[in-house]
């Protein structure tokens, strides 16, 4: 994984004007998606658009993890491609297909 395609938490934090703490809470409130690379929490950079944590995103994180999956696999998941897509699950959200991207995150359950 490139470390320019992420985020620290910090910088989100900068971003989106709220606290670090406001930035775990999206978090965990799978608002937002990390990854743990090397010891540090990273939010892909595809996850904020416009200035704001991107709307389609949490509804797909929650079925990821409704499917069996940990957090960090569920935005792994995300940010690789997928071959029943064409593309990363992220890139065709970002397309409006997001039926199409959550059918398939349904599969998987």
């Amino acid at each position: 994984m490139d470390l320019d395609d992420f985020y620290t938490v910090p910088e989100v934090a900068d971003i989106l004007s709220l606290g670090i703490t406001r930035v775990r809470r999206l978090i965990e409130e799978k608002t937002l998606g990390a990854i743990y690379i090397d010891g540090v929490l990273r939010i892909p950079k595809s996850f904020i658009k416009d200035g704001a944590a991107f709307s389609a995103l949490k509804g797909t994180l929650i079925l990821l993890e409704d499917a069996g999956f940990e957090p960090g696999e569920a935005a792994e998941w995300m940010i690789t491609e997928e071959p029943s897509l064409g593309v990363k699950p992220i890139d065709a959200l970002l397309a409006g297909r997001k039926a199409e991207v959550r059918r398939v995150a349904q599969a998987l359950l």
